[in-house]
């Protein structure tokens, strides 16, 4: 498979190292001294891209991608009030597009066992919730995409709580997300459900990019001659 990687930060450079290893070639790498290379002639030559830039340049990209008719896997956070508009882009152009806030395979298993236990803990109103999410301080977006991704399984089950907030609150009614940026720290999220009696805590953390990287490449495959809108729960059969 022939890949694009539309951003060359620290995960472009992990995805390439795991995209290498599986058997694809890297055609074409964007970031910012060769923007002038992310030409629809360039961008054609590949099966598929994958966008790790930013909440600043996230939604050209993936606009761009989508015009230029190449299937596009996009894990950049911080712009998904954008996302509607590029699944009704996709659909348009009858493209290829997965989003996800986190392409780890441990984070997406992560997100069911959040989603069973804030079912679980719904009708229990003696346990208040807590997220917490630490990162390095690169990171551009607080809270993370995965941390809201979690936050928003929550509120689903848990109607008590109407929103949430990054930061602590006076109002029963919010879901309060406590972001940390520290170094080094790839990612450690926490949901923690407390009452008088006891603590019920689930934690992921990891220890490197691989897990994301090597998820994102298995998107791509994926993605590689399928038409629509997918998340990393089809990717993975969740």
């Amino acid at each position: 498979m022939r890949l694009a990687l539309i951003g060359y930060g620290k995960m472009g450079k992990a995805i390439e190292e795991i995209a290498v290893h599986r058997g694809h070639e890297v055609i074409l790498k964007i970031d910012q001294p060769n923007l002038h290379d992310f030409t629809k002639e360039n961008l054609q030559k590949a099966d598929v891209a994958i966008e790790f830039t930013g909440p600043h340049s996230a939604l050209e990209n993936v606009k761009k991608c989508l015009e230029f008719a190449v299937p596009v896997v996009c894990g950049s956070t911080g712009w998904t009030e954008h996302l509607d508009e590029m699944k009704k882009l996709c659909a348009e152009k009858l493209g290829g597009f997965i989003y996800s806030s986190n392409y780890s395979v441990g984070v997406n298993i992560f997100f069911e066992v959040n989603k069973k236990l804030a079912a679980l803990m719904a009708p229990h109103k003696a346990y208040e919730v807590i997220l917490e999410e630490t990162h390095h301080t690169q990171k551009k977006d607080a809270p993370s995409g995965t941390a809201i991704t979690l936050a928003e399984q929550i509120l689903e089950h848990i109607k008590r709580k109407k929103q949430w907030v990054n930061d602590l609150s006076d109002n029963p009614e919010d879901l309060e997300i406590i972001s940390q940026r520290i170094d080094p720290a790839p990612g450690t999220h926490s949901v923690k459900y407390s009452s008088a009696i006891d603590n019920i805590e689930i934690i992921h953390t990891a220890h490197n990019r691989k897990g994301f990287a090597g998820g994102a490449v298995l998107a791509a495959e994926f993605l590689k001659d399928r038409k629509g809108f997918f998340t990393m729960k089809e990717v993975l059969g969740l």
